[in-house]
């Protein structure tokens, strides 16, 4: 992945007013949400958080910040992966500044579901490609390697590999990986999962809320569609065919996900 030396915690898209946000996934892997911001920039002002810090109390409060001194408030927030997640939480517990949530490729919601996202990935690596997949992991939970931010960025074009259904050619624009804050922040995140904290918070969220999914995507789309349908008031859920978790890079896909996209802001 790109490293762009000088990159604070903000890329601005478009012209003033900002009223929409784009969440990257991760955590610790900022930059990916870029094409996605390129092409919105088309209907408004839109900005793009990169977050850094290392507990989920932590991203909220950052993410608090920009929107508070940059966005035009209540913005329309529009989260990918983990970054969905993170949107999910930051709209329950600051709901006076988010006016719309669209979650993309989205986590699973209840434990029940997670175990098939690491068991699907493994059954579409060639052999090669799991021999890397195992010793990624295993850098990824040593606490004496020293190259863990390098192996997290291996780590995640590995899985994209498994992630994505018939890939565009494009480019890579993730900046530098960060292990400690996807550690500190996922390691929170799935405990409140676990818990049912994490679902329960949605009880909070009072604007609507969309869900765009590929029916590729390992992360299994009834984790979202099922739990959130029966928490959220207001929410819909928008199945994608032939598609894989980043639905911008999909050929069959990338059409239809932006006029959904577009659609919905």
């Amino acid at each position: 992945m790109k490293n762009y030396p000088g990159i604070n915690n903000l890329r601005k898209y478009g012209t003033s007013p900002f009223n929409l946000a784009v969440i990257h996934g991760g955590p610790g892997a900022p930059g990916e949400m870029a094409p996605v911001a390129r092409e919105l920039s088309a209907f408004g002002g839109v900005l793009e958080p990169l977050q850094t810090a290392i507990t989920i109390e932590g991203q909220v409060r950052e993410l608090s910040e920009v929107l508070e001194k940059y966005g035009d408030l209540p913005v329309t927030l529009i989260g990918f992966s983990w970054g969905a997640m993170l949107s999910f939480m930051f709209t329950a517990l600051r709901p006076h500044m988010v006016k719309k949530l669209i979650l993309i490729g989205s986590g699973p919601y209840e434990e029940k579901y997670v175990s098939n996202i690491t068991k699907t990935r493994i059954s579409r690596l060639g052999k090669e490609d799991l021999k890397n997949f195992v010793r990624l992991t295993e850098t990824l939970n040593d606490p004496s390697a020293k190259n863990r931010n390098e192996a997290l960025c291996n780590f995640g074009k590995l899985t994209l590999k498994a992630d994505t259904y018939d890939p565009l050619p494009h480019e890579e624009e993730g900046l530098e990986c960060n292990y400690e804050s996807f550690k500190g922040v996922w390691e929170e995140a799935s405990e409140l999962r676990s818990k049912g904290k994490l679902l329960e918070l949605g009880k909070e969220i009072r604007c609507q809320v969309v869900a765009i999914h590929g029916d590729y995507d390992p992360h299994p789309f009834e984790g979202v569609k099922e739990p959130l349908s029966r928490t959220l008031k207001d929410f819909r859920f928008i199945l994608l065919e032939k598609c894989g978790h980043q639905p911008w890079i999909e050929k069959e896909a990338k059409v239809k996900f932006y006029n959904s996209l577009k659609n919905e802001i």
